[in-house]
């Protein structure tokens, strides 16, 4: 499908840009676009090898799942109320993701919307780094559950790449006054079935086109990012929990004004 490097250099990418809040899709379709990295194909390789990241997730945080899943079987109050939280974060993102696949699929092949959906959402992360209030909920189990389906309805302005799905999770969540450590978690969470839906789903509607090179540079593509994502999920939890959001915010607007004026001089 394309040179090994490339490969390896996009897993990296993806598993460094996954769970911050900067837009792995958007930062994977600017990498590809200076990589000379297109097609259909492409689309579902970038989707796809986010599933490396996802599995992160699960082995650093597999205890926690473990306690929720007995919890479930013991009638816990705080385990279904853990499983209940996810559910609805991610039931928006299930609906409206079908409805807009077609819309989805076309922005990924542009870069400028990316660039400019960067730059955006870094000041939107400024902002509301300024206004949000002190935090009332201290962790996913305490959510109410129409926090969780606000949440769940901005991750839905992650569709549009550049704008970053744990962004708009964890922003959304500071906004409706979850604390930072949990609203970081509770992104890493979602992540799992919106992640794996999306994935699975894009799988169904063009794994055909991806042929036997492609699925080895998935695979590639899988592992890398799985792993540089174990490092970078323990690093950001511990940053965010002490100085905020704003590098991210910074580091958001500087990339897309540099893309902007690659695009445009190009």
């Amino acid at each position: 499908m394309h040179d090994l490097l490339t490969i390896v250099l996009l897993g990296i990418v993806e598993g460094v840009t996954e769970f911050l809040p900067v837009s792995s899709t958007g930062h994977l379709i600017l990498a590809s676009a200076l990589l000379g990295f297109k097609g259909e194909a492409a689309g579902t390789f970038e989707i796809v090898i986010q599933l490396g990241a996802i599995l992160a997730v699960v082995v650093l945080y597999w205890r926690r799942f473990v306690d929720v899943a007995a919890g479930l079987v013991k009638r816990q109050p705080s385990a279904w109320a853990f499983a209940r939280n996810i559910a609805l974060g991610f039931l928006p993102a299930a609906v409206v993701g079908l409805i807009v696949y077609k819309a989805v699929k076309a922005l990924l092949e542009s870069p400028t919307t990316v660039a400019v959906a960067l730059i955006v959402g870094g000041v939107a992360i400024l902002i509301i780094e300024r206004l949000v209030k002190a935090a009332r909920v201290p962790s996913v189990e305490a959510m109410p559950w129409t926090t969780a389906l606000g949440v769940g309805v901005i991750q839905c302005l992650s569709m549009i790449p550049g704008v970053s799905r744990s962004g708009a999770t964890i922003m959304g969540a500071l906004t409706l006054g979850v604390d930072r450590r949990a609203a970081a978690e509770f992104s890493f969470f979602l992540a799992i079935p919106t992640m794996l839906a999306a994935s699975g789903y894009d799988l169904y509607k063009s794994g055909g086109a991806i042929g036997q090179g492609g699925w080895s540079a998935i695979g590639i593509g899988f592992v890398v990012s799985f792993v540089v994502a174990l490092v970078v999920i323990r690093w950001f939890v511990g940053i965010v929990s002490r100085h905020g959001f704003a590098p991210f915010a910074w580091y958001r607007i500087v990339v897309g004004l540099v893309a902007l004026a690659a695009l445009h001089f190009a």
